[in-house]
Parts: C-alpha cells; sequence; structure tokens
C-alpha cells in the first residue's frame, strides 16, 4: 500500500477521534448478545434492532441454549422490529446451530480459535456474509478485521481513497495493509466512520463541519 494512502487514513482517524471521542461500540450485554445484534443489524438501523434484542432479553432468550429450543416462528415473532424478520429468523437459527455443534453454544470458546479458520466457518454459514461475519469477528470474538460497511466506502470513495465499485476484500485490504492490525483501534474506527456518515457523509451529504474535509 502506498505510504501516502496509510498516511491519510492515520490522519482521518485522528481527526474523526478528536471530533467525535470514543463511540463504545459495539453496545451488547454479552458476546452472543453482540453476535446476534449483527445479525439483526442486516438492512436495518440500530434503534430497530434494540427492540427486537430487548424482546429476546425480555422473553429470557438472550442465549444459545434457549434460541436452540425456540421455535423460528416464535423467534421470528420476537424481532419483528429488525424488520425482515422471518428471514432474520432463519439466519439467527442457523448462527444458533453453528455455535452449538461447534462450540457447545459458547461463545467464549469460539473467541479461542484460530482467526482464519473461525471466519472460514462463519462464512459458510447460511445467511452470514462478509460485512456481518466480521462484526462478529471484532465485536465478539476479538479479532484484528475492520468490517467493511456502506458507510465506509462512501467516506472513502468520496474522498477519492478507492472507488466505491472496488469489491470489500480491497477495500478491508486498504485498512489491513496501512493500519496496525489491532483489535481497539478497527473497532473505533469503524465505529467512527459509521458516525461520520450518519452526521455528514449522508446519501446527500452535510460538507460544512466535516471533521475530515481536506485530508
Amino acid at each position: 500500500m502506498k505510504p501516502a494512502a496509510s498516511s491519510r487514513l492515520s490522519s482521518i482517524y485522528k481527526k474523526l477521534y478528536k471530533a467525535f471521542g470514543p463511540q463504545h461500540w459495539w453496545p451488547g450485554e454479552t458476546l452472543f448478545e453482540v453476535a446476534v445484534g449483527a445479525i439483526l443489524t442486516q438492512n436495518t438501523n440500530w434503534g430497530n434492532v434494540e427492540k427486537a434484542i430487548a424482546n429476546l432479553r425480555n422473553a429470557g432468550m438472550l442465549n444459545a441454549s434457549a434460541l436452540g429450543r425456540l421455535h423460528v416462528e416464535r423467534l421470528a415473532s420476537l424481532i419483528r422490529p429488525a424488520g425482515y424478520y422471518n428471514v432474520k429468523a432463519k439466519r439467527v437459527k442457523h448462527f444458533v446451530d453453528y455455535l452449538i455443534k461447534g462450540y457447545e453454544g459458547s461463545m467464549k470458546k469460539m473467541r479461542k480459535g484460530e482467526q482464519t479458520a473461525v471466519r472460514e466457518e462463519l462464512l459458510a454459514v447460511n445467511g452470514i456474509g462478509p460485512e456481518t461475519a466480521d462484526s462478529i469477528m471484532l465485536y465478539a470474538l476479538d479479532k484484528p478485521v475492520f468490517v467493511i460497511d456502506a458507510y465506509t466506502k462512501r467516506v472513502l470513495s468520496r474522498h477519492n481513497i478507492m472507488a466505491d465499485d472496488k469489491s470489500y476484500e480491497s477495500f478491508q485490504e486498504l485498512f489491513h495493509s496501512s493500519l496496525k492490525a489491532d483489535v481497539p483501534l478497527f473497532n473505533e474506527y469503524h465505529a467512527l466512520l459509521v458516525r461520520l456518515a450518519k452526521q455528514h457523509c449522508r446519501t446527500k451529504p452535510v460538507c460544512p463541519g466535516c471533521p475530515i474535509e481536506g485530508v
């Protein structure tokens, strides 16, 4: 990776952190809750996911054992606020089945797995793509994998760092080759990019006051 790209990414991070401060992301009381939240947040906003998570918590269903026994239709009704609830219920069940069979339902045991192997396992679970897998890897399993989402692509393409039509892997390699493989750094950087995209780099951009304007 060209030194200029590495320097710009470092500068962007510093400016975002100075402007917004720590984001305390990903919200979740348990590792399992974080993983389920990563699946539920597909194609919806976090406010809707919080409602679905609250329903699961209130029903005593925020653990692998309980969700493993729960009928998919009942699960769908509980996560209805997250949207696409029938599809997402099946995806959650697929993940739970994988977790139970592979790690006895324990996220702590899963966390001890080798990074590349665990990521490949996640990608083999029906309904889990790269973004969801990497969100689970970074935020629940403490693996130094940078999460790429639409917000990240939008910010970097608008600042002429990488074209929006480049692959997920290309964007991820940009971060992996430019920054130290560090879980807290990757965690905070991704969260800050999301904050920037929501506040300034919207579909219709609000450039005045953007902390990385001109970087």
